[in-house]
């Protein structure tokens, strides 16, 4: 059971239990991305069967989630040339020639993305043991940037599709905790396509994002919304996925399940695991597809952008059945 009033205790607690500080050496860069190896992506590769694609992104536009949390905002994209000019000739360039061109401007975590390693800290230090003024500074982060993982992310994915398997109508209400009990249940009941292990990318639906798209977002970004546990740091832990990625703004849920607390499971499975965690994915199309056909295991592709010292990244995964 959770203290509820020990927030510390728990965090310093299953920091001891959970660390892979040393585990690939004291310079490693990838964390649990060491468990993705050219074997799994094989694994990975050969569950194509159909060649049918899903992309788990969210439109990156300002309809989105954002509402200026730490100055967050949607992406703001804007025309530097237009069809307009084009048809006036003022471009400058020969023999009728024109063109578009445009810009976007956005936080690198404003929509689907994942964390980097340099993300999140505990009690100042950053993976691997590192201090985290000597990782991340104004130049950005100069040990464990995203870019390092840009070859990296792609191998098997699983769909743990809670909110069908645990909640009501497929969807999970605000402040569920999934517990290491509920993912169990939901592997279960999805069946041997659905077996989690190492090196694997996970991928849990919980509904809200749905409720999102038919209610409005309302509070999506940063408000009450079912995520994992904090319990679930031990199990993140002993089954060594790659990453893992949710449908949710914050991934853990919340409120968070300490009194005065915030987000306590990433100052857990980030600095100490080294955990590649993905938030604000879409995996509602490729839920339905997985029921549809029974099959809840796919070729996932999901590259950050090789954003020089960035702590994290858009991205758009990609599901291939």
């Amino acid at each position: 059971m959770l203290d509820r009033t020990d927030p510390e205790g728990a965090i310093a607690a299953a920091a001891k239990r959970c660390s892979n500080w040393g585990r690939w050496g004291a310079d490693d860069v990838l964390g649990t991305l060491n468990f993705l190896d050219e074997a799994n992506r094989r694994e990975g590769a050969a569950l194509v069967r159909r060649g049918s694609s899903f992309s788990l992104a969210q439109s990156f536009d300002m309809n989105g989630p954002q509402k200026g949390w730490r100055r967050r905002t949607n992406p703001v994209h804007t025309m530097l040339d237009t069809g307009t000019d084009a048809e006036r000739g003022t471009q400058g360039f020969p023999h009728g020639l024109g063109g578009a061109d445009d810009v976007v401007f956005m936080p690198l975590q404003a929509s689907t993305q994942w964390d980097g390693l340099g993300h999140i800290f505990d009690h100042g230090l950053a993976y691997n043991g590192r201090r985290a003024g000597e990782v991340v500074t104004s130049e950005g982060d100069q040990v464990t940037g995203i870019e390092t993982a840009a070859a990296v992310i792609a191998g098997r994915g699983v769909l743990l599709d809670v909110g069908r398997a645990v909640g009501d109508d497929g969807e999970l209400p605000d402040g569920f905790a999934i517990t290491e009990e509920h993912l169990e249940r939901t592997i279960a009941a999805q069946g041997e396509s659905a077996r989690v292990g190492r090196g694997d990318l996970v991928c849990v639906r919980t509904g809200r994002l749905a409720r999102a798209r038919r209610e409005g977002w309302g509070d999506y970004a940063g408000g009450a919304s079912p995520g994992l546990s904090f319990t679930t740091a031990d199990w993140l832990h002993r089954t060594e996925i790659a990453g893992i990625a949710t449908d949710t703004w914050g991934f853990e849920v919340r409120p968070n399940e300490f009194e005065h607390a915030f987000q306590p499971l990433h100052q857990v499975v980030i600095p100490h695991l080294g955990l590649f965690v993905g938030e604000m994915w879409d995996l509602d199309a490729l839920a339905a597809d997985c029921v549809a056909d029974g099959v809840w295991e796919f070729f996932l592709v999901a590259a950050p952008l090789p954003v020089t010292g960035a702590v994290g990244s858009p991205v758009n995964p990609l599901a291939i059945k």
